[in-house]
């Protein structure tokens, strides 16, 4: 496992590239004052080290890993647990995903879910749940909010 992490932390700058926009949106939202959480099935150690890469190990309130949960999304323990440790409600949340794992995590969890296929690398060409909105771009995204 070492060996796995050291090649991962490696070799990220050449797998995983920054997205300036979405930084941008991150870090416009963290200044906003909205609370930004990641559930991911990632392994801890792993996500760390990726968001170290990125510059991004200091935006969010939440990080629930799949070292975290007994149930991996689809389930939405992972998603219920961050909404606890946030102390926000449901119905003040949104989750973002770009797979229908985390769609369905989204809706099995009763919160507004929001479909992504904004990276070139993005899971699901077509969700078979269907999100609550779907964005193809960044910039569309950070427009709605800006209405909100």
């Amino acid at each position: 496992m070492e060996l796995y992490y050291e090649k991962y932390s490696e070799k990220h700058h050449e797998l995983v590239f920054k997205n300036e926009e979405i930084q941008l949106l991150l870090h416009q939202l963290s200044t906003q004052g909205y609370k930004l959480g990641i559930v991911t099935g990632k392994a801890r150690r792993s996500l760390l080290i990726s968001l170290d890469h990125l510059k991004m190990n200091d935006l969010f309130d939440a990080i629930i890993t799949g070292d975290d949960v007994i149930d991996p999304k689809p389930h939405p323990e992972g998603l219920k647990k961050a909404l606890a440790y946030l102390n926000v409600d449901h119905t003040d949340a949104m989750f973002i995903g770009d797979s229908e794992a985390d769609i369905l995590a989204g809706k099995q969890a009763n919160v507004h879910t929001i479909g992504v296929q904004w990276l070139s690398t993005y899971q699901t060409l077509e969700f078979s749940t269907k999100p609550d909105q779907i964005f193809n771009r960044v910039g569309d995204f950070t427009k709605s909010i800006q209405k909100i």
